[in-house]
């Protein structure tokens, strides 16, 4: 069983060589997409590249829940409503999710995606296994 600074250096590993970071920007904090750049098709390579290092399987959507910022029952006028807060709780047992939900704007989603999110979620999935 990995430890979780052996899980997170993977991580950190399999983000430098999808995003073409340097080691040290890759801290639990920083967010995907703001400080580390990320885009939609990056997300499909990070998953890629995190099931081949850990040999896990992340079903399409579990890691990054991107369908419910089209569903109008989940966000409307460019905010989560408190359904899609629950949703993302529920969704997203490892995001910090109460952070988020202060200042719900669909636009801030990206921020729920974290190096540190990324970690509990994996730790997760190779505890499980």
């Amino acid at each position: 069983m990995p430890t979780k600074e052996e899980i997170f250096d993977k991580i950190r590993a399999a983000l430098v060589d999808a995003l073409g970071v340097d080691d040290d920007e890759v801290t639990p904090e920083a967010t995907l997409t703001g400080d580390l750049g990320a885009e939609s098709i990056d997300f499909l390579d990070i998953v890629f590249r995190l099931e081949k290092t850990f040999d896990i399987k992340i079903p399409r959507g579990e890691l990054f829940p991107e369908s419910l910022l089209t569903d109008a029952t989940y966000v409307q006028d460019g905010k989560f409503t408190q359904a899609g807060i629950d949703e993302l709780k529920k969704r997203m047992p490892f995001a910090d999710v109460e952070a988020f939900a202060k200042n719900p704007k669909a636009t801030e989603f990206g921020n729920l995606f974290t190096v540190a999110m990324i970690s509990k979620y994996v730790e997760s999935k190779v505890n499980a296994g």
